[in-house]
């Protein structure tokens, strides 16, 4: 064990204690946050199936325990059995006085510049829908007056020629749906905070599913209970869940699919802003689903508007779901690939109030 347990206790970073046999013999609270798992379920499981590094790693760690030197690994995926794989960098060296033993570091990645980006990509996305609204208000009154002249010219035609009016009723409700659809994009308003249960969000998005557009799925709930309240808006984070199961949903098709929710605590996620502040996103939701998994020509602009990977989609329900995370200062990412997609979710915590005491005055 380490020496000093309030150092390692102390250490923000996830830290592994691993033994000349590549067992795992110590991990620090923070590892217990980026397992999703007790110190004790972890203790004595080979490093190497809980740690999956996107890189061919045990050589080079067997290497630098001979030679009793550290090494760095920089920008590889680093996942385990319970999350997503996140790009992060490994510092590996020999614990001084204890033969074979090595202390692993895992270092997430900061989001550095998220908030300059994301300046840069809500400023295009705010001109895009501008422009969006304003058409959809122009375009909706002569939609309205096209649907009636189809109406008025069916009442005159034959059952044969009924077919092409129709089509028009039906085509032109369908894009005044559309313009719907882009107007309530544009005026969501900003979140109201409040300190916010997500299990119950989670719970009220998955019993809406399952009696709705989901009927088709199987819907497992993975939930840390131990979760503390989050700092959001109820309704707009309901939207969010709501739109992922929707859109897993339609991925998976008439024949279903299983979707699982999955929440934790992860100690060391945080974003930095542009001015070099940080802020700590510890509240993890993940949308994890067995469908067919993100086209490649869209995985990489999947949140903008106007992007789908179906046919007649709008691309507006991802690219809300995205609005909304930022909106409540939050982070939202995704892995695809076939079989398994997930939507991940990092939300920051409500503050905690501390309870007066009668005696104080």
């Amino acid at each position: 064990m380490i020496s000093d347990s309030r150092l390692w206790a102390s250490l923000p970073i996830p830290a592994l204690l691993i033994s000349p046999q590549d067992l795992i013999e110590d991990v620090n609270p923070a590892g217990e946050g980026f397992f999703n798992a007790s110190a004790k379920a972890v203790i004595g499981v080979p490093v190497w199936d809980m740690v999956a590094v996107d890189y061919p790693l045990e050589d080079a760690f067997a290497r630098a325990r001979s030679s009793e030197t550290a090494l760095f690994v920089n920008d590889v995926d680093v996942g385990s059995g319970q999350r997503a794989p996140q790009k992060s960098a490994l510092q590996i060296a020999p614990l001084a006085g204890q033969p074979g033993h090595m202390l692993m570091m895992i270092s997430a990645r900061e989001l550095s510049g998220r908030m300059t980006q994301n300046h840069s990509v809500k400023s295009a996305a705010k001109s895009a829908i501008g422009m969006a609204e304003m058409l959809a208000h122009e375009i909706k009154n002569p939609l309205a007056g096209i649907t009636g002249a189809a109406q008025l010219l069916s009442m005159n035609l034959d059952a044969d020629q009924l077919e092409l009016t129709d089509l028009i009723v039906a085509e032109s409700r369908r894009i005044v749906k559309l313009l719907g659809q882009v107007e309530q994009f544009g005026n969501l308003t900003e979140p109201v905070r409040s300190p916010v249960n997500l299990h119950d969000v989670l719970d009220r998005a998955r019993r809406s599913a399952l009696l709705g557009f989901g009927a088709q799925m199987r819907i497992i709930e993975d939930y840390d209970p131990s979760l503390p309240l989050a700092l959001g808006d109820k309704d707009q984070l309901l939207q969010v869940v709501l739109n992922l199961l929707k859109n897993a949903s339609e991925a998976a098709g008439p024949d279903g699919g299983t979707i699982r929710l999955h929440s934790y605590f992860e100690h060391s996620f945080r974003m930095r802003r542009a001015d070099g502040t940080g802020q700590s996103l510890p509240l993890q939701i993940e949308v994890i689903d067995d469908g067919p998994g993100l086209p490649d020509h869209i995985r990489g602009d999947v949140f903008d508007p106007f992007v789908s990977g179906r046919e007649n989609g709008t691309g507006l329900g991802l690219a809300l779901v995205s609005k909304i995370v930022s909106e409540h200062d939050g982070w939202i990412s995704v892995d695809s690939t076939p079989g398994h997609t997930v939507f991940r979710i990092s939300l920051p915590r409500a503050p905690t109030t501390r309870q007066k005491n009668p005696k104080e005055s």
